[in-house]
């Protein structure tokens, strides 16, 4: 058992690591792709990929300011890296499963949003070196993990009579937030009508968006992680974060290649149209791979912690 200073001491070092992590997420991420497409014209991606990776390392090594990190902490970050990578891998070649954007998903909730992070940058960068890499590499290591830190900030694993609820009032909250969010996108729809333009577009990402930040604050560690909130979160998830993230990713790397689309909002407008069945399709297999073993992985992940002393 922990001493109560002990514990104190504990959550006050994990909120400063969490703001940490926020503050690199949302600023300097962003804004180190931004200057790697605009100053370096995508050709220099790896560096801007390794700045990334660096990024992602502070905030987790701020865990052991104050004590030696242990062998048993760096194995499992270590091991679900790897398990992801194989995973993706193996489901690339085969069946044509998003199993990947599921286990980064799984990793933040078990292990926490730094963790999560960290799991989701390094396993899409060395999943790259055998999909490819090129200049959209940054953008999906950032994609990967703003999953997994997203997943850990939203979900409560700790309380586990909490996985067995099928509540609906738990996850009331962040379902009105979306579902507002795309009534106010198709309001904007039959208001704001743009030339060629559908709802199954721009909207639905920008919209979705909002409304998906706005249920994670309200129901910051509040959800609990059984199967069906678990593929409820990773299908608007993936489709509003991670696709509406590498439809933006397209225009800007393709802009420099000749013939490639100008970086414009039409052009932007375009990709989200054409990028909503990708999407569809990357969001809900993710989603069934979460709803069938999300659960019982996290449980396992649990007890390892419980057994070994591991903190999250």
């Amino acid at each position: 058992m922990h001493k109560k200073g002990d514990m104190t001491r504990y959550e006050a070092a994990v909120k400063k690591r969490r703001k940490v992590s926020a503050i690199l997420i949302f600023v300097p991420m962003p804004l180190t792709i931004w200057a790697g497409s605009v100053f370096l014209d995508n050709s220099r991606y790896m560096i801007i990929s390794i700045l990334l990776l660096i990024y992602t390392i502070i905030p987790f090594f701020m865990v052991f300011e104050k004590r030696r990190p242990r062998a048993r902490e760096i194995v499992l970050i270590a091991v679900m890296t790897a398990v992801t990578v194989c995973a993706q891998m193996f489901f690339h070649m085969t069946i044509p499963l998003q199993i990947g954007s599921a286990l980064i998903i799984i990793s933040g909730i078990a292990l926490g949003p730094e963790a999560g992070f960290l799991i989701g940058a390094m396993a899409r960068f060395i999943c790259n070196f055998y999909e490819g890499q090129g200049p959209w590499t940054p953008w999906q290591i950032f994609c990967w993990g703003i999953l997994g830190f997203l997943a850990g900030l939203v979900f409560n694993k700790v309380d586990l009579e909490a996985l067995k609820s099928r509540d609906f009032k738990i996850i009331l909250g962040p379902v009105i937030c979306i579902a507002f969010a795309i009534a106010a996108a198709y309001v904007s729809y039959l208001i704001w009508p743009g030339k060629d333009d559908t709802f199954f577009g721009w909207r639905l990402y920008v919209f979705g968006a909002a409304g998906m930040l706005a249920g994670v604050l309200f129901q910051h560690k509040r959800l609990p992680a059984d199967n069906v909130n678990l593929a409820v979160f990773t299908f608007f998830s993936v489709f509003i974060i991670y696709g509406g993230i590498m439809n933006i990713c397209a225009m800007v790397t393709s802009a420099g290649i000749p013939g490639g689309e100008p970086v414009s909002f039409g052009t932007l407008r375009t990709l989200y149209i054409s990028g909503v069945p990708y999407d569809l399709y990357h969001a809900g297999t993710a989603a069934l791979c979460v709803f069938i073993f999300g659960n019982s992985m996290i449980r396992k992940l649990e007890r390892i912690k419980i057994k070994y002393g591991i903190y999250k």
